[in-house]
């Protein structure tokens, strides 16, 4: 039995989320599970980086299976061009490559970072691609309401309530605003985990920020009250994206944590 990793990108519009729950509709996860299960003549269950709520997309989110088939590692290019040919068009996989036994895309995970698109004009091709907002916004406070976020590692206030979570602290490496030449305006977070729905829920509180419903000041009480009804409402996931899943560089290239090849 061998493992793999397989790298791949999904629009997530149609989808209720990546993982496969209980009376839920399509999710990214069965469609995997259905399609590899099928080519591959084996029951194939995968397992992913973490979890993408319904409506929010991926450029990079990594995914693990095991399988008996030793073909995927020595014909990887064709079994990704056949993967491809059977999906629908909203999910992709770019790569498929063997790991070790031991290694686990959610738990093996360095970093991961997301982006999240405002437009604030009508573009017909950004429809559920990004959030349009039409109105002023005080970008410059939101900027600095975007680096009060490396004053604290626990993020209580922007976590859904209910859940199962053992801690609520996060450490953040990367949190800023910018603004692209077409007018889109872009904040990009990068942390070693994040919360379900804390993306969202920081991007609704610090736009309250941007309209002058909230100081930069009531942005810090926000966070330290650890009280998810003080926050802002969560923005729309149509304009969140999983951009990046960092690790290590020995699994990536598919070596043991003693330095051995998984082939070996």
């Amino acid at each position: 039995m061998q493992r793999y990793f397989i790298q791949l990108s999904y629009d997530g519009t149609a989808y209720h989320g990546w993982q496969m729950q209980e009376n839920t509709l399509l999710t990214v996860q069965q469609v995997l599970n259905e399609m590899l299960s099928k080519l591959l003549n084996e029951p194939i269950s995968v397992m992913g980086c973490g979890r993408t709520d319904a409506g929010v997309h991926a450029t990079e989110f990594f995914a693990h299976f095991d399988s008996h088939k030793t073909d995927l590692r020595d014909n990887a290019d064709w079994w990704v061009f056949k993967f491809n040919r059977a999906l629908p068009a909203d999910i992709a996989i770019q790569r498929i490559f063997p790991v070790h036994e031991r290694a686990n895309v959610r738990f093996d995970a360095t970093a991961r970072t997301y982006k999240y698109y405002i437009s604030r004009r009508k573009d017909p091709f950004r429809v559920n691609k990004a959030l349009y907002l039409f109105g002023d916004l005080n970008v410059d406070d939101m900027q600095k309401a975007a680096q009060v976020l490396f004053e604290y590692t626990d993020f209580t206030s922007f976590a859904r309530t209910h859940t199962q979570n053992t801690t609520n602290n996060c450490t953040i490496y990367k949190a800023e605003w910018t603004e692209e030449e077409d007018g889109m305006l872009v904040f990009t977070i990068s942390a070693n985990r994040f919360l379900r729905n804390m993306v969202r829920a920081i991007v609704g509180t610090m736009l309250k920020v941007g309209k002058g419903k909230a100081s930069v000041e009531d942005f810090k009480k926000i966070i330290e009250s650890k009280d998810r009804t003080k926050a802002g409402l969560s923005a729309l996931a149509c304009g969140l994206y999983l951009v990046k899943v960092s690790y290590p560089e020995s699994l990536l290239n598919g070596e043991e944590k003693n330095g051995r090849s998984p082939n070996a």
